[in-house]
């Protein structure tokens, strides 16, 4: 914890001093206790983002609006002193995280079909623009429908990128491609293109007044100064992308997205050939949330230095790191393959699974290794929902959580093998390949 304090904690009137205990709590709550409930309330506010986007698309699960609410109760003052008790909750929560993944990816498909491969250009292109931020996939939909028969130009930021893979968005023919990488890079993007900008979810920053005054955001996301779209209604963010005229035209690349649990398996026989054969020696998950921090270009250097042998499912902001590299192919499969969001780590759960029976191994016999890089609270659903399958040797980095102290660190080495990235990332490829 920050400061080097034992634990932080002033919601009772009780607090020490006024201002916070930071040894032991006045009620009695001791420091892996505090953290633990710390650990639970990030973990449920992942937990509840997916749940919102699945709400939005109509989809609701009773049982996991209960942990929710058992969850959050647990962490008032004087209800929850065990440890034991806590980890299991948290447990509990990856088996929720699990659930919610599922339900906003069933909804994603139904809504709009399961994502194929596919190319998208990356660039300005002449005409009009308006720049899409954040998650929401239904909101992306309803400006598409709103800008048809116009010549502007829809283009997606960070976690939007893998809506192109989907059927039913990349039908519309204003979606024409992507600016910009991660959710960091906001400020730089969205001062350099003269477009509108709809920040549609979490991950928005507060905006500069270099573009404040064409910059939109919808539903939760608030930004002081920032006009709000209600009810779908993108009308005015449409005026203003008018007014605004063209950008131009820029030199294009392409990146591709939409690599759907269905698309891999498609090349199930081929996979299992080249395993057998030992041109594939091992998969690779690398991903989760980047940040603008030097340490995050371990995974750029980690990936670029796997050995050629090796397929890397990617996800979530985690893959601008290193997206734009052209790794090859391995007789026609893809070596990197971005599988979605970060919600779409259920899609990387359904590949494993799918290699599990491929194989007939356990999930840890399996030649798979997670490296996970992590930001924010949603990072904390998925690695408990991972834990909660019983995913064991994964690693996890650029930096520990703040609210892990020792006790808590021992749980998860010594139960799970969570090993933390050293900051050297080929020393951490020889321990993986066990050179």
């Amino acid at each position: 914890m920050s400061d080097g304090l034992d634990m932080f904690c002033y919601q009772c009137s009780q607090t020490a001093k006024g201002t916070g205990c930071t040894v032991s709590g006045v009620c009695g709550k001791k420091p892996t206790v505090a953290r633990l409930q710390d650990n639970l309330i990030f973990t449920m506010k992942g937990i509840s983002a997916y749940n919102y986007n699945a709400n939005v698309l109509g989809k609701n699960d009773p049982e996991i609006d209960a942990f929710l609410t058992k969850g959050l109760y647990t962490t008032l003052t004087n209800v929850n002193f065990d440890v034991e008790d806590l980890v299991a909750l948290a447990l509990e929560a990856g088996k929720v995280s699990v659930d919610v993944m599922r339900l906003l990816k069933d909804a994603h498909i139904e809504a709009y079909g399961e994502p194929v491969p596919t190319e998208v250009k990356v660039g300005a292109q002449e005409g009009p623009a308006i720049i899409v931020t954040g998650h929401d996939l239904k909101a992306l939909e309803e400006l598409l429908k709103q800008v048809e028969g116009t010549d502007i130009k829809v283009y997606t930021h960070s976690e939007m990128l893998p809506a192109h893979g989907y059927p039913g968005l990349n039908k519309y023919e204003n979606l024409a491609g992507q600016l910009g990488g991660a959710w960091h890079d906001q400020r730089t993007v969205f001062k350099k293109y003269n477009a509108a900008i709809v920040g549609t979810s979490n991950c928005v920053l507060p905006a500069l007044d270099s573009y404040k005054e064409r910059m939109f955001t919808m539903d939760v996301a608030k930004l002081e100064g920032v006009k709000t779209v209600e009810d779908y209604d993108f009308s005015e963010v449409i005026e203003c992308a008018k007014s605004l005229g063209s950008l131009e035209a820029e030199e294009l690349t392409t990146i591709t997205t939409g690599w759907s649990a269905g698309a891999i398996v498609e090349h199930a026989d081929k996979i299992k050939e080249l395993v057998l054969d030992g041109k594939i020696s091992r998969f690779f998950v690398v991903g989760g949330c980047d940040k603008a921090a030097k340490h995050n270009d371990y995974y750029r250097e980690f990936v670029q230095n796997l050995p050629e042998d090796t397929v890397i499912l990617t996800l979530a902001c985690g893959k601008y790191k290193f997206n734009d590299l052209d790794l090859g192919d391995i007789e026609g499969i893809p070596r990197l393959l971005d599988v979605g969001q970060c919600n779409d780590t259920i899609v990387a759960v359904d590949v494993a699974v799918a290699l599990c029976e491929l194989f007939d191994m356990e999930l840890n016999e399996l030649p798979l290794t997670i490296v996970l890089s992590w930001m924010e609270q949603k990072a904390a659903a998925v690695l408990w929902a991972l834990l909660y399958l019983g995913k064991t040797d994964m690693w996890i980095g650029p930096v520990l959580p703040a609210w892990a102290n020792e006790d808590i660190l021992n749980v998860l080495v010594g139960n799970y093998n969570l090993t933390p990235t050293t900051g050297d990332a080929i020393a951490d490829i020889k321990t993986i390949m066990g050179e």
